[in-house]
């Protein structure tokens, strides 16, 4: 077992240097203003309007970098240094989200695969790390790989789960640049900063997604060596 906590320390050391880049960067960012002197709610006001969507409410919410679009109530909730700011920061963050309300609005295929995922993933990751650490005791302690085997499976589709994050949280921010870009809200250095934030953003997302992969590959190689073993 002492491979697996190597590996969820690994990686846990990686997301919180890159988590510490991330906000390093938007308190950065967070010091310049925009040209255009927009909030970052006015910023998502005026994106969800280009893209003809208006049963889309825009909430503050407490917190540092809380920000997220919520598919069930239509809400895009920020921060305050979000929902308040007037910076390169607070216009990537405001329009990232509404990145996603767009994709909602749009039946964007991998957001709806995401959404489909979320009742399988919320039972699952009940059981997932019970039936993790029990079906290691019982495959030593007996040989009987039955519940790990289990557990592996569910484990299977967090990690599933977290790579079909990826391309629906590049694709938002491919569409928040590309309309800041086109509709000129932003300048060509502020657009810059607002690419490297988002940069930062999404490498969150994909350490967290090796991270998990990796330690599913562990498992399933602790269960293959068993059985040859057998």
């Amino acid at each position: 077992m002492g491979g697996i906590w190597l590996i969820s320390l690994v990686f846990a050391g990686i997301g919180m240097l890159v988590s510490w880049q991330l906000k390093s960067k938007f308190r950065e960012y967070a010091q310049i203003g925009l040209a255009n002197g927009l909030s970052g709610r006015e910023i998502a006001e005026q994106m969800l309007r280009d893209n003809g969507i208006y049963d889309v409410r825009i909430t503050a919410v407490e917190g540092e970098l809380t920000d997220h679009y919520n598919p069930g109530d239509k809400t895009v909730n920020l921060s305050p240094d979000v929902y308040y700011g007037r910076s390169a920061a607070a216009a990537a963050v405001a329009a990232h989200e509404c990145g996603h309300a767009v994709q909602h609005a749009k039946a964007y295929s991998m957001l709806q695969l995401r959404s489909a995922m979320v009742p399988v993933l919320s039972i699952a990751s009940n059981f997932t790390p019970m039936l993790l650490m029990i079906g290691v005791m019982v495959l030593y302690s007996t040989g009987n790989s039955l519940l790990l085997s289990i557990g592996v499976a569910l484990f299977g589709i967090a990690t599933l789960f977290s790579f079909v994050t990826l391309p629906v949280e590049f694709d938002a921010s491919n569409r928040a640049l590309k309309w800041m870009e086109q509709r000129g809200m932003v300048t060509k250095r502020e657009h810059e900063m607002a690419k490297d934030a988002l940069k930062w953003a999404a490498l969150t997302y994909v350490v967290a997604a090796l991270g998990m992969l990796a330690q599913l590959l562990y498992y399933l190689n602790m269960l293959s060596g068993r059985r040859e073993d057998e």
